[in-house]
């Protein structure tokens, strides 16, 4: 029987930390080609260091998206996140391009031919999982994880909060009674600033009212620990006070640990890839069953051959709270939706230009919107599930 009293501790990071300035530039590259050529491929890779970029990968795509464009686009992001610091600036920095053609290899692995249906672009496995931890469906820890960091970062762009930088770490512990999220026992936050005068009791009495407001009431206690920017100062951050690279950071982009993930990053890949675009479907998968009340918890393992169109295996663990056997899930999420690379893409219309924004605070537990951004959110399997096992 799984634990039912327990403490569980997740991470995530701002848009400004060097990693996930990396994997916004790569998703900017991904929407880019996807504006001009739905069916464009692309596997881009960034790194970021002082006052550097250098991006690098293979892409199909249309001959307008040129190496100068690209560098463009890279520096905007940078803009948007908000660098304009002597060891990394938007506008100084030098950016380096070196994208080039898809391999023909890959490429005849994964193109439709001869009556045959488009395989995986690789081989690999992918997970999805939700759980009743927060009405998102998401684990606590990690959600609130997220949360506390959205929201310094708007205060930060509106103007309100003009004091603090752009990188930014949060990480929550969550006590567990009963097998659910009741209480909040540490929080540790490493906030860059740009006054380098203030102390880490000053900048937590700017950032304890967004704390405050991510965590639900009654969480934190006077025995809660905090820990805000417990080295000191914190002035220099982002890409000049640590290197970033694309991909770095697959658990604060799922589920913070409290279910498995795949052997592949998302950031920087078109939605051929099954590392990105299957690991949404187990998600969405995931999030209906709990949502279509067959389970309390659910794990869905997807596995696939370069080449090959059909999943080699789907797996489903309800984790002693399911309501029907497993099997049978297995099953209906077969009939409800097609796994195969080009069934996925369809049916969340994942060949669009939606991919920047998901670049920092999760893939997952956000809200679907109306351009097709976070499809893999919606709970429209419901019935189709339901229906399916009955």
């Amino acid at each position: 029987m799984a634990r039912q009293n327990y403490l569980f501790t997740s991470e995530s990071v701002s848009e400004g930390h060097p990693d996930k300035v990396c994997d916004r530039i790569s998703d900017t590259v991904v929407d880019a080609f996807l504006s001009e050529m739905p069916e464009a491929r692309v596997a881009c890779e960034t790194l970021a260091t002082t006052n550097r970029v250098v991006i690098a990968g293979e892409t199909r795509g249309p001959a307008e998206i040129t190496h100068e464009y690209i560098a463009h686009l890279a520096r905007m992001a940078i803009k948007d996140i908000g660098y304009e610091q002597e060891g990394f600036h938007w506008e100084h920095c030098d950016v380096k391009v070196h994208l080039h053609a898809q391999s023909a290899h890959i490429a005849q692995g994964v193109d439709a031919a001869d009556n045959k249906d488009e395989g995986a672009g690789d081989q690999g496995i992918m997970f999805g999982y939700a759980c009743r931890e927060t009405p998102e469906l998401m684990p606590a820890p990690i959600y609130y994880s997220h949360k506390i960091l959205q929201l310094l970062a708007e205060a930060r762009k509106s103007g309100k909060e003009p004091v603090l930088g752009p990188d930014a770490k949060s990480q929550v512990t969550v006590r567990y009674e009963n097998g659910m999220p009741v209480g909040i026992t540490s929080i540790v936050l490493s906030t860059q600033h740009l006054d380098g005068t203030l102390s880490s009791d000053d900048v937590r009495k700017i950032v304890e009212p967004y704390i405050r407001t991510a965590i639900p009431g009654g969480w934190i206690s006077d025995e809660t620990v905090w820990h805000v920017n417990p080295t000191g100062a914190f002035v220099i951050g982002g890409p000049d006070g640590d290197a970033g690279l694309t991909g770095r950071k697959i658990i604060v982009d799922t589920y913070g640990g409290a279910a498995p993930h795949g052997g592949g990053a998302f950031s920087g890949k078109d939605p051929t890839k099954v590392d990105r675009s299957a690991a949404y479907a187990a998600r969405y998968l995931a999030k209906n069953v709990v949502a279509a009340n067959l389970a309390d918890r659910c794990t869905i393992q997807l596995s696939y051959a370069i080449g090959v169109a059909e999943p080699l295996s789907v797996y489903v663990d309800l984790h002693g709270t399911g309501n029907v056997a497993e099997e049978k899930v297995e099953k209906a999420v077969r009939e409800v939706m097609s796994l195969t690379p080009r069934g996925i893409r369809q049916h969340l219309g994942l060949n669009r230009p939606i991919y920047a924004r998901t670049a920092a605070y999760g893939h997952f537990g956000r809200e679907p919107e109306a351009d097709g951004g976070f499809s893999w959110e919606k709970i429209d399997l419901v019935h189709a599930l339901r229906d399916a096992i009955s």
